[in-house]
C-alpha cells in the first residue's frame, strides 16, 4: 500500500492525483450538504427504526433533515427493481438487456427516471411522517422536491466521480456518509459506556469501551477476509496451444457475491410498512408492525434475517446465471476438468452457487444482526452499531476503489517499460 502511495506522488503520476483531489473535493461537498437542513425543518428527534440504515448511509442527513436526506438510496432501489424486472419478467426489459451497450445506457437512463420518481414518493412520505400536521398538502410537496432535487444532485455529483476521479462516484457517495457518521457514533459510544462520576467508574466504562473498540477490529477484520473469500474453479481450453500447457486457468467466484444488496432489499421492503405505519396513524396497524416487523422484537428479527437469505440465494442467481456461465464456457472452448460441458457445468456451476452462497448468506446475516442483538441486550442506542452493513459497504468499496487505483499505477508502470524497451532496441 505505501509502495502504491509513494509511486503516486511521482512528478509522471500529476494527472493521477488530480483525479484523486477531484473525489475528495466532490465527497467534501457532500459532506458539507449533508448538514444542510431543508428550510423550515428540524431535526429529527424520534426513534427512526428501520430508517436508521438510511441515516447512516447517508452520514446523519435523515435525522438533520438535510437536503441530502434521501442519499442514493432511491436510485439503488430503483437499480435493484430493474435488474430483477431484466429476467424474463417484462420482455422489453430483458430485450435491451441483451442489446449490448446501447441498450445499458438506455437501462441506465430509466433506472435514473425510476429512482427520481422513488425519491419524490419518499421524500413526501417521510416529510409527512415526521414534519407532523403543521404543513399542508403543497408544503409536504414543497419539502419533497428538495430533497428529490438533492436526490438528483448527488447522482450527477456520482457521475463526475466516475468520469473525473476514482472508483465508483456512487458506492464513494455512501462510503463516503458512513465514515462521516463514526465520529459521532464513537462519541455516543463513549458517553453511553463511560461514567465520568467516579475513578472507578471510568475504570470499568473505559474497560467496556476498548471491549468496544477491539470488536469493532475484529469486526473489520471478519468483513476483510469473507469480501476477499473466493473459489478458484479450475478451467481448461480445448484450443489450448503447447506452450501453455503448463499454465492453470482459473474462474473465480466470491463467497459473497452478491454484496450488501440483499440487506438494502430486505431493510428497503421491511421499511415499507413502518414507513406508512407513521403516515396513516392507524394504532392497530402501528401496533402490529411494531410487534411483528420492527427488528429490534424477536419476531422482527427472524424476518429480517430470513429476508436477507433469500434474497441473497435470489440476488446472486439473478447475477451469475449458471447456465450463462456453462454456455460462455463452452462457446469459449473451456470446460472444468471431469465436468462435460453443456447441462453437467450448468449443474455443477448451479450446486457450487448454493453451496457458496450458503456460506455467504450466513455471513451477511449474521453481519447485519449482530449490531442489533448488541443494542438489545446492551445500553447503547441504535445509532451506534458494530459492524453491520455500514462496515460492509465502506470495506467493499475501499478494497475496489483501491484495487483500480492501483491497476492505474500497474499499468502505467508496464506501458512505460515497454517504450523504453523499444527506445533502447531502436538505438541498437
Amino acid at each position: 500500500m505505501f509502495k502504491i502511495l509513494k509511486q503516486l506522488f511521482t512528478k509522471k503520476n500529476k494527472d493521477l492525483r488530480k483525479r484523486l483531489y477531484f473525489t475528495i473535493a466532490v465527497l467534501t461537498l457532500y459532506i458539507i450538504g449533508t448538514t444542510i437542513e431543508v428550510p423550515g425543518t428540524q431535526e429529527i428527534t424520534r426513534n427512526l427504526g428501520f430508517l436508521e440504515l438510511l441515516n447512516v448511509m447517508g452520514g446523519g442527513a435523515l435525522k438533520n433533515f438535510s437536503i441530502f436526506a434521501l442519499g442514493v438510496v432511491p436510485y439503488i432501489t430503483a437499480s435493484i427493481l430493474i435488474q430483477l424486472l431484466q429476467m424474463d419478467i417484462v420482455p422489453y426489459f430483458s430485450d435491451l438487456a441483451k442489446q449490448g451497450h446501447t441498450g445499458k445506457q438506455k437501462l441506465n437512463q430509466i433506472t435514473r427516471y425510476l429512482g427520481i420518481l422513488f425519491a419524490f414518493i419518499q421524500g413526501y412520505a417521510m416529510s409527512y411522517a415526521f414534519l407532523g400536521n403543521s404543513y399542508t398538502a403543497l408544503g409536504y410537496v414543497e419539502v419533497a422536491l428538495i430533497m428529490t432535487a438533492g436526490t438528483a444532485f448527488l447522482l450527477w455529483l456520482g457521475d463526475q466521480i466516475t468520469q473525473k476521479g476514482f472508483g465508483n462516484g456512487t458506492s464513494l457517495i455512501i462510503m463516503a456518509g458512513i465514515i462521516a457518521s463514526f465520529p459521532s457514533m464513537m462519541v455516543t459510544a463513549f458517553n453511553t459506556l463511560v461514567d465520568l462520576s467516579s475513578t472507578s467508574a471510568i475504570i470499568s466504562g473505559g474497560a467496556k469501551f476498548l471491549l468496544f473498540l477491539i470488536v469493532c477490529i475484529l469486526v473489520v477484520i471478519g468483513v476483510i477476509f469473507v469480501e476477499g473469500a473466493k473459489r478458484q474453479i479450475s478451467i481448461q481450453y480445448a484450443n489450448k496451444s503447447t506452450a501453455n500447457l503448463g499454465k492453470q486457468t482459473y474462474m473465480p467466484i466470491k463467497v459473497n457475491s452478491a454484496g450488501v444488496i440483499p440487506v438494502i432489499f430486505a431493510s428497503s421492503l421491511l421499511a415499507v410498512p413502518i414507513t406508512i405505519a407513521q403516515v396513516i396513524d392507524n394504532e392497530s396497524f402501528s401496533n402490529f408492525v411494531n410487534s411483528y416487523l420492527d427488528y429490534t422484537t424477536p419476531i422482527g428479527l427472524i424476518l429480517y434475517v430470513l429476508l436477507i437469505i433469500l434474497f441473497d440465494y435470489f440476488y446472486t442467481f439473478v447475477q451469475m446465471k449458471p447456465e450463462q456461465m456453462a454456455k460462455n464456457l463452452k462457446n469459449n472452448g473451456g470446460y472444468v476438468p471431469g465436468i462435460r460441458p453443456g447441462k453437467d457445468t450448468e449443474k455443477y456451476f448451479s450446486k457450487l452457487l448454493v453451496r457458496l452462497t450458503t456460506a455467504g448468506s450466513l455471513f451477511l446475516a449474521v453481519l447485519a444482526a449482530f449490531p442489533i442483538l448488541v443494542n438489545m441486550f446492551t445500553d447503547l442506542p441504535q445509532s451506534v452499531s458494530i459492524g453491520g452493513t455500514g462496515l460492509l459497504i465502506v470495506v467493499g468499496v475501499s478494497i475496489e476503489t483501491y484495487k483500480q487505483l492501483e491497476s492505474s499505477l500497474l499499468s502505467r508502470d508496464y506501458t512505460g517499460s515497454t517504450t523504453s524497451r523499444r527506445r533502447r532496441a531502436r538505438r541498437v
